[in-house]
């Protein structure tokens, strides 16, 4: 990295932090959450921060995190080390809570930021697709289902790898595809040990 390019992706994370673009349609008001540093080599790729990330600030600072953690077999530490990982989820910022669930990423939000703050990531050597908004974004294909992305991993990797979101909330669908923990985890926790 030339020093000259180091004040630009700063200034950028606090324009990202100042954002208030979606503020009239947010719940809690705006925090964007975000983990960024030119040198990272993994990014994590989620949908929007919950009401526990939106409260500390800390990306994945839930039971999410800790199986995401789990899956990448990592502390932490590492995983919040921004030389490390970088965290730029779909949206945000909190979108709210619907009927099933946190709401979808507000529409804004990818547009708005999500190129610039991707082109400031050159190192990048594993994009890891959390849920369908993430997957639809970094895959471009909006016709598959979430579980046949999944499910045809190796197709993408090794630079990218759709995941399920690892909420508690989708241990039905992780009852249902015991696959993915004793096929996929694996391979994921042996990429992410040679990247770091």
């Amino acid at each position: 990295m030339k020093w000259e390019e180091t004040p630009h992706w700063q200034q950028l994370l606090r324009d990202v932090r100042a954002c208030t673009l979606c503020e009239p349609e947010l719940p809690l008001g705006a925090r964007p959450v975000v983990q960024l540093n030119p040198k990272a080599r993994i990014l994590v790729a989620g949908q929007a921060p919950g009401k526990r990330v939106h409260a500390s600030g800390k990306p994945f600072d839930d039971p999410s995190g800790d199986r995401l953690r789990e899956w990448m077999g990592i502390d932490k530490e590492t995983f919040y080390d921004p030389e490390q990982l970088a965290i730029v989820p779909m949206g945000l910022c909190y979108p709210g809570t619907g009927h099933s669930g946190d709401l979808p990423p507000r529409p804004e939000c990818a547009p708005a930021w999500r190129n610039k703050l991707l082109e400031q990531l050159p190192n990048l050597e594993l994009t890891l697709a959390i849920g369908q908004y993430a997957q639809q974004w970094h895959l471009q294909e909006p016709r598959r289902s979430l579980t046949e992305r999944v499910r045809d991993w190796r197709h993408y990797w090794p630079q990218i790898l759709p995941l399920p979101h690892p909420s508690p909330r989708n241990n039905i669908w992780l009852k249902r595809n015991p696959w993915f923990e004793t096929e996929v985890v694996p391979q994921l926790k042996q990429r992410v040990k040679e990247l770091l």
